[in-house]
């Protein structure tokens, strides 16, 4: 009896200092992870994309992302309020006409030159302003500037521009055809090309964003690189295979649900 009760209470010791050499490694670990460089970092980078995501919004730049916004949402609102013609009563036309004023109206000119505004400002607004100066006045890497003015740029940008790409669809669909619209949304592949859309829309964003921000940051004058490009884009189709592959566009293009011809040139 005695020598069992000693056992026991070996047993009972040698779990207690096991649990407990655990509790301190994991309190170890936890505390060398808050103290690491990889904490601090990830904190500047969420600190710097709160203050830029904030700015992007509501301020006095932001008007001009607002205005171009609103063309393809004020245009389709007016074609609700007058009928184009009868050109327009086919509905199962519908899906083909938003296909081609996404590609052309959204897609390549109020994503591009959406994405052209927010991230080639993300440092050249900053310089305008001569407040570039006050990162650096921090402890911090080029790296985690870089990484937050970029994420603050993206999140505006997918929060944006996908609100406008499903705004635009329901505005297309549902004021001259309601019940078909309710029932191509709900039992037809309308919500599937919708989330097509939207992830077109967020890798725009992501493919746009990232040529623009290396535009601002190494050009002086940003505008013409962006030209260039734009036109790259638009004459995309006319391009043998091996050149359409230097785009942005041209993958894109490939995940439409409702692809466009694109003419005998094409």
């Amino acid at each position: 009896m005695i020598l069992a009760r000693e056992a026991s209470q070996t047993e009972v010791c040698a779990t207690r200092f096991n649990m407990s050499t655990t509790a301190e490694t994991i309190q170890s670990k936890s505390d060398s992870w808050l103290g690491s460089p990889w904490s601090l970092w990830l904190r500047q980078i969420a600190a710097i994309m709160r203050l830029d995501v904030k700015r992007n919004f509501f301020g006095k730049r932001a008007v001009l992302i607002y205005l171009l916004a609103l063309m393809p949402i004020g245009l389709l609102s007016l074609m609700a309020l007058i009928p184009p013609g009868f050109a327009w009563d086919d509905f199962t036309q519908y899906p083909q006409r938003f296909s081609l004023i996404y590609n052309a109206l959204i897609l390549r000119t109020v994503v591009f030159f959406g994405c052209a505004w927010i991230f080639m400002n993300l440092f050249r607004g900053e310089i305008v302003d001569r407040s570039l100066h006050y990162y650096f006045l921090c402890a911090l890497r080029r790296e985690v500037l870089l990484t937050g003015k970029y994420l603050s740029g993206l999140v505006t940008s997918i929060i944006l521009f996908t609100t406008v790409t499903v705004v635009s669809m329901f505005l297309l669909f549902f004021p001259h055809f309601f019940s078909p619209s309710v029932r191509f949304f709900l039992d037809g592949p309308g919500i599937g090309q919708l989330f097509s859309y939207a992830v077109i829309t967020i890798l725009a964003c992501v493919g746009y964003g990232a040529f623009f921000m290396v535009v601002g940051l190494f050009f002086r004058n940003p505008i013409i690189p962006s030209l260039v490009l734009y036109g790259w884009e638009w004459i995309n189709f006319l391009l043998p295979p091996l050149l359409k592959k230097i785009s942005v566009i041209h993958y894109l293009n490939s995940l439409v649900p409702v692809p466009l011809s694109e003419g005998p040139f094409g």
